[in-house]
């Protein structure tokens, strides 16, 4: 399959006269679309909502966007709680899912009226300290532990994870939750990031169908709503097939029908908390070419740097480039894609094979719409690029500026770095 950019050369070109890069741009008009599908996936389940995560890309336009067609807010920090509620999606609207959490941050859910999901059965009297009371409705995150395994290949390991309840724990825990005053109770699990399957999420499904079945055979507690969290991934790769939302969607019903309804569960709600399928592939990472190096390889310098776009840096990862213009050329270039930061890891490609690039070229870095800005940091005092939204009529409007020299230093009170420079930046 081929990767393409949502922009021209032409519109990009346009753009840049008026934003310089590197920036993230969007695409209004994919989201909205894609958005739209999920909702139209999960439309068989009367109770269902999509809880938007904003670690992924944490900018209120792109998430009142995503409010006006139904999604709630996945939080897991103050930060994020605050974003929400400026937004204004509040009470039930917001999950709030995190670990190793601060008392105030609990405070502050509770007063949203968020929905809490605890992590571990030690944050149930945590919790009670914390907001005085146990809410009437709250949930719990399952770790089953082992090797998980779809369609007969390991997709990863819960056991190395941090996150979340073992099944004793877990029995025992809404037990405890019950005879503390709780009413309404969710199951939340988080097992896999980014797979490319449209199996995983039925597969999930069906290991928290059981379970809740099993919760209510032996507790006599019902579940009222069953989150399965993220997960669902980007095809990075040119030759990977994405991920099919609405035969997801049909996976899961087909399972909730085996499981669930029989067993008198019809009425339980499912959510989902996706973040990088929600934006991941309407995202790209716009640099120009600024440096060429001839030594041991061939390297092309570009104004981002791992600053801007973390995920390869840290994990490997995989980012599809365009070159702009230059897109029916042979590759035939074998060339490291590097940016300016003092670590050798800051590469965004690495022995790829481009066409030729020249100094002023446009590249375009592909499904940057989630984990991209948001992981973004000062190091070497690089500052975050901006933000620009590509609406649906094709006009480029700026969603977040550019950090500046003056925002970098602001949090030094106790200095006024800029007093006596005279110059401007950019």
């Amino acid at each position: 399959m081929k990767k393409e950019p949502f922009v021209t050369n032409e519109q990009l070109r346009e753009i840049v006269k008026q934003f310089p890069t590197p920036f993230h741009l969007y695409d209004e008009k994919g989201i909205r679309a894609n958005a739209q599908a999920v909702r139209e996936a999960f439309s068989w389940n009367r109770g269902y909502r999509e809880y938007f995560a904003v670690k992924a890309e944490p900018n209120p336009f792109i998430i009142k966007i995503l409010k006006e067609y139904g999604c709630g807010c996945d939080c897991s920090s103050m930060t994020e709680l605050m974003l929400s509620d400026a937004l204004g999606i509040r009470g039930e609207n917001i999950m709030f899912s995190s670990n190793e959490t601060p008392p105030q941050e609990f405070q502050f859910a509770d007063r949203l009226g968020a929905i809490i999901n605890l992590d571990d059965i030690t944050h149930i009297d945590f919790l009670e300290r914390a907001i005085g009371k146990i809410p009437e409705t709250i949930s719990c995150r399952y770790n089953p532990g082992g090797v998980y395994k779809v369609s007969n290949g390991i997709m990863d390991n819960p056991q190395d994870a941090k996150y979340g309840f073992t099944k004793e724990q877990l029995l025992e825990g809404y037990k405890i939750l019950k005879q503390k005053g709780a009413k309404r109770f969710g199951l939340h699990s988080f097992l896999v990031s980014n797979t490319v399957t449209n199996d995983y999420y039925p597969a999930l499904a069906r290991t928290l169908f059981e379970l809740a079945v099993e919760i209510k055979e032996k507790l006599g507690i019902t579940i009222d709503f069953i989150n399965l969290s993220g997960g669902v991934g980007v095809a990075y790769r040119p030759e990977e097939e994405p991920n099919d939302i609405r035969a997801i969607g049909q996976g899961v019903h087909k399972v909730f029908d085996e499981i669930l309804v029989p067993a008198g569960l019809q009425d339980t709600a499912i959510y989902t908390e996706m973040g990088r399928f929600m934006t991941g592939p309407y995202g790209c990472l716009v640099t120009t070419a600024v440096h060429e190096k001839h030594t041991y390889k061939e390297y092309i310098g570009v104004d981002a740097c791992a600053a801007n776009l973390m995920r390869p840096a840290m994990y490997g990862a995989y980012h599809h480039i365009t070159v702009m213009g230059k897109e029916n050329q042979p590759c035939d270039h074998k060339y490291d894609i590097v940016g300016s930061l003092c670590e050798n890891n800051d590469k965004f490609a690495v022995d790829r094979m481009l066409p030729e690039i020249g100094i002023g070229d446009l590249l375009v870095i592909h499904d940057t719409g989630a984990h991209g800005f948001a992981m973004g940091y000062n190091y070497n005092g690089r500052l975050w690029s901006a933000e620009v939204l590509l609406q649906e009529d094709g006009t480029p409007t700026l969603i977040r500026r550019a950090q500046t020299p003056k925002d970098y230093f602001a949090t030094f009170d106790c200095f006024d770095i800029l007093k006596d420079m005279n110059y401007e930046y950019r």
